[in-house]
């Protein structure tokens, strides 16, 4: 389908709202994550989240331990993000914000089930549509799920909220030395092996022509900024 030029898909990972190298939630990690949501739907625009799980449990290192098949391992790692995705909603109803979860998994006692008319007819009606359990299958990432997602419902970007500002050459953590790319395209990424997203999520936005912006979400207003369409970080495009 056609893009909607005010809607976005935000992907979050899991460990936005807990302190690095923690697992569980953090009360304020998540107040600040919510907070910086909420003043960013004050613009009007349309926002779907993909929320990812490692917070909770990382189904792929649990698989590697040899004692879990790695399908049951992925399913564990989706519940862990509906767990996420419950804890957004409620943060951003304490601001005012009306939000709906949606999963991939049936969970009726918990969310509705993930329908993309409904969650479009959410998104027009001003609600932010938490989608969780990633695609509702194994072995793929929520990366991939926010790829999907993101086509899906017609956002005109995907915007990725990492801890680094934007993508560089060589890990900025490890390199003084390291150079941000202001902007790339899906062949660039995908021959320096940049590692943005996994092969399938990257392919699949390539395939749509779904830009994808990667920018740190830490630095307050960073959200707004993104969903606003503001230069911020790394945006990557046909």
């Amino acid at each position: 389908m056609s893009s909607t030029p005010n809607r976005v898909l935000l992907k979050l990972s899991g460990e936005s709202l807990t302190i690095p190298g923690q697992f569980g939630i953090c009360p304020d990690e998540l107040a600040f994550i919510a907070g910086e949501i909420a003043k960013a739907h004050e613009s009007g625009g349309q926002i779907a989240i993909v929320v990812g799980g490692g917070n909770i449990i990382r189904g792929a290192q649990l698989a590697a331990t040899g004692h879990i098949d790695q399908s049951t391992a992925d399913y564990m790692g989706m519940l862990g993000t509906v767990i996420n995705g419950l804890a957004l909603k409620e943060a951003l109803g304490a601001r005012g914000v009306q939000a709906r979860v949606q999963s991939a998994i049936n969970l009726p006692a918990v969310a509705e089930p993930f329908i993309r008319a409904r969650a479009i007819r959410h998104l027009e009606k001003g609600r932010v549509v938490i989608l969780s359990a990633g695609t509702g299958n194994p072995f793929f990432t929520t990366d991939t799920c926010a790829s999907l997602r993101g086509i899906e419902l017609g956002a005109h970007v995907l915007l990725k909220a990492t801890k680094v500002d934007g993508i560089y050459d060589k890990d900025p953590r490890k390199h003084p030395d390291a150079s941000r790319f202001g902007s790339l395209t899906f062949g660039e990424a995908l021959e320096r092996q940049l590692g943005v997203m996994d092969l399938t999520a990257m392919t699949m936005c390539m395939e749509h022509k779904l830009p994808v912006v990667v920018f740190d979400y830490k630095t307050p207003g960073n959200i707004a900024k993104a969903i606003a369409g503001q230069a911020i970080g790394t945006r990557v495009s046909a």
